[in-house]
């Protein structure tokens, strides 16, 4: 305020002609340099051996808790400590995992007495199969850990101090794997810092070690080196050059000559830029090695608690699924008879948490498992909707059970459920309003007819509705869900995907920019713009099993291309990376591949194009003319590209047959579905060569 009096003279008049300009000014300066609002470090919380007032002012924040009127600085100055407690829900993760294994009949294990050495839990890091475990998944971090494969503790904490901007732009990391290994030889700066720095292989990684190499070198007391260690961190250059002269005053008297003294101390400039607390990376590795023997040693309880967490979040949820089906973990779809509200284990399958079925919310699961807990399971739609308070469990609710697929176990449709749901629900309020006044409605005096068989629960002409098409099934099922569980469109070639050896796009996230890839995947979203020559071109969201991906079509490819990007078509899309958006190495790190596209086919094209032979193998049991002749009418309805390679299994034989081009036919998901529903007296497989997963697909 007195500068802007000083330099503007007609602010003083006014100042002076006004009193009310000059009680403003007066004011004013009152208030100059106040604290506009108080702010609240929601974690830190501070510690004292005697009442806090004898340290420090303190004031009632708004939900009434006592805080400091000083900031942490002011509270360091005066002798207090202020410890942050950060709450994580990895810490809900890990026990939730040990309660569904203790719940599972096995006795969990003991965190708190674990050995550090175990050789499955560093198997895990070394392959980088690290989703769900803490600190580490992302996909740089895997990157590193398959690189240093990890073969102690000591190595995780340095992993995870090591894995930030500072040290993997020096080529810290690189230095550190490479010395672990023996490809480079472990150095010091000086032989006294071979017991400080052998546990990283020379490289300087902890702050700890600074203040040890202080203390070693130039005689400093820890208290000493911690001092340095806070200078060195604020680059204050008059206390860096006090640190400097005593550093190499106490290195004297250990016979290190100042030159040395003066190199060592610059490493330790250098180090200022990105060291870490050794003490933090270690919390951080405990539960990273936690969640990781957890993974390692009880997959199915640990995939179900971390799916429960991450409960609303489908592009987690899907991965994590992508995860099990890797494993051979089976999760079974929702299931009003079966399910939780969270993600629970059954005979070791996952089951689908209620809660995770939009549009349904924890309250109605609530109501529809307690009364299931209480009266036993239902036995129909109406009877669930007859049971349970449908101010709760509205139509809208039913509607989204019925898409997730939450209902098939009653036996019908989920055409004819959904197409139910109005009748059902109609009859479900009557009884409720019924009970609700103690009314006994004149049909219960009449002898009641046999229930109806059809899951529906009542008699009318939907229960016997035909299911929906494939395709509305799964988009109403994605549309409960948020993505495809029991009929993923990508899942239908993923033994053509495995065969041509495609990346999946979080795979992608690990290769270099310009390098050129071809993906299997779906387009979510697509926004067309016009350039400024007036062409076309277009920026896409892609997706397969895994992850997503940025897609940029070019006029001359989105002209060629445009009548195939339509949403959920799946889609080979050739192209190069360009770049990424986000990164790190946190529990919610992600890196977001961008790619620009060079050609896009469908999918079907390209597995038909691959020509890798399509194996069918008839097991015979009588009537094999027959059932040959309506093979043959089979595959001659999908001409193509692949040759089709014909075993027939006898009781003490096998015959085998490549067909000829006449019978070459294109790799497609309505062939494998008319291979399903082959009804002859032969046995059918139908797969990719080489891949062991062959699905059984005949067998009537």
């Amino acid at each position: 305020i007195d500068k802007a009096l000083a330099q503007e003279p007609k602010l003083k008049e006014m100042m002076a002609d006004d009193p009310r300009v000059a009680r403003l000014i007066d004011v004013s300066r009152r208030l100059e340099g106040l604290a506009r609002h108080a702010s609240t470090h929601a974690a830190g919380v501070v510690i004292s051996d005697k009442p806090m007032t004898e340290y420090v002012p303190l004031y009632k924040g708004k939900n009434d808790e006592i805080v400091t009127q000083w900031d942490m600085k002011r509270v360091e100055k005066v002798g207090l400590v202020k410890f942050d407690f950060l709450g994580l829900k990895t810490m809900t993760v890990i026990q939730d995992a040990l309660e569904i294994i203790r719940q599972s009949g096995e006795e969990p294990p003991d965190l708190d007495t674990l050995p550090l050495t175990d050789q499955a839990t560093y198997e895990l890091f070394s392959r980088g199969d690290t989703d769900g475990i803490f600190q580490v998944e992302s996909e740089g971090m895997r990157k590193y850990l398959r690189m240093l494969r990890p073969t102690c503790f000591e190595d995780v904490i340095a992993m995870l101090a090591l894995y930030r901007p500072g040290p993997l732009g020096s080529g810290m990391v690189e230095q550190f794997i490479r010395r672990k290994h023996g490809e480079e030889p472990v150095e010091y700066p000086h032989p006294l810092l071979a017991e400080t720095l052998a546990p990283t292989y020379g490289v300087i990684v902890y702050q700890e070690q600074v203040m040890k190499i202080a203390q070693v070198l130039a005689r400093f007391s820890l208290g000493d080196g911690d001092l340095w260690r806070r200078a060195m961190g604020k680059k204050i250059a008059a206390e860096m050059a006090m640190q400097r002269t005593r550093f190499v005053e106490g290195a004297r008297q250990n016979d290190i000559p100042a030159k040395k003294a003066n190199e060592i101390f610059d490493l330790m400039e250098k180090f200022a830029e990105y060291g870490f607390n050794k003490s933090h990376s270690a919390a951080y590795a405990l539960i990273s090695y936690h969640t990781a023997y957890l993974k390692a040693h009880h997959p199915v309880a640990y995939m179900a608690a971390l799916m429960t967490s991450d409960i609303e979040n489908q592009d987690k949820i899907l991965k994590y699924i992508a995860d099990c089906r890797d494993r051979d973990i089976e999760v079974l779809p929702p299931d009003v008879n079966a399910g939780q509200a969270d993600f629970s284990v059954k005979d070791g399958k996952i089951l689908y948490g209620l809660a995770g079925i939009k549009n349904v919310g924890r309250e109605a699961i609530s109501e529809i498992v307690a009364e299931r807990e209480k009266n036993g399971p239902y036995t129909s739609l109406l009877d669930l909707a007859c049971r349970v308070n449908l101010r709760k469990v509205t139509k809208r609710v039913l509607e989204y059970l019925v898409k997730s697929g939450a209902c098939d176990g009653f036996g019908c449709s989920r055409a004819g459920l959904f197409a139910g749901i109005d009748q059902v629900a109609a009859v479900g309020q009557k009884r409720a309003a019924e009970r609700a006044t103690n009314q006994l409605s004149l049909m219960a005096l009449v002898p009641a007819k046999p229930q109806p068989t059809t899951g529906l629960g009542i008699d009318c002409p939907e229960a016997g509705l035909s299911e929906w098409g494939h395709e509305q099934k799964m988009s109403f099922e994605k549309e409960a869900l948020g993505f495809y569980l029991t009929g993923h469109p990508l899942l239908a070639y993923i033994r053509d995907i495995r065969a041509m050896r495609l990346p999946t796009l979080p795979q992608c996230a690990e290769l270099s920019p310009g390098t050129e890839v071809k993906v299997a995947a779906m387009v979510v979203s697509l926004k067309e713009i016009v350039t400024k020559k007036g062409g076309r071109m277009a920026f896409g969201l892609v997706k397969d099993i895994t992850g997503e991906a940025e897609v940029t079509f070019f006029p001359e490819v989105f002209e060629k291309s445009r009548e195939l990007l339509s949403v959920d078509a799946p889609l080979c899309i050739s192209g190069k990376i360009s770049s990424y958006d986000g990164g790190g190495g946190g529990e919610e790190g992600k890196r977001l591949v961008k790619i620009e596209a060079s050609a896009v086919e469908h999918l079907s094209k390209t597995a038909n194009d691959s020509a890798d032979p399509v194996h069918v193998r008839l097991e015979a049991e009588g009537g094999e003319e027959l059932s040959l002749t309506g093979l043959a009418g089979i595959l001659a309805r999908y001409p193509g590209n692949c040759r089709v390679h014909l075993v027939i299994g006898y009781p003490s034989a096998e015959c085998r047959l490549r067909l000829g081009e006449d019978f070459c036919v294109r790799r497609c998901p309505e062939l494998r579905r008319e291979l399903d529903a082959f009804e002859a007296s032969l046995r059918a497989d139908f797969s990719v060569p080489g891949d062991a997963t062959a699905a059984h697909v005949g067998g009537r």
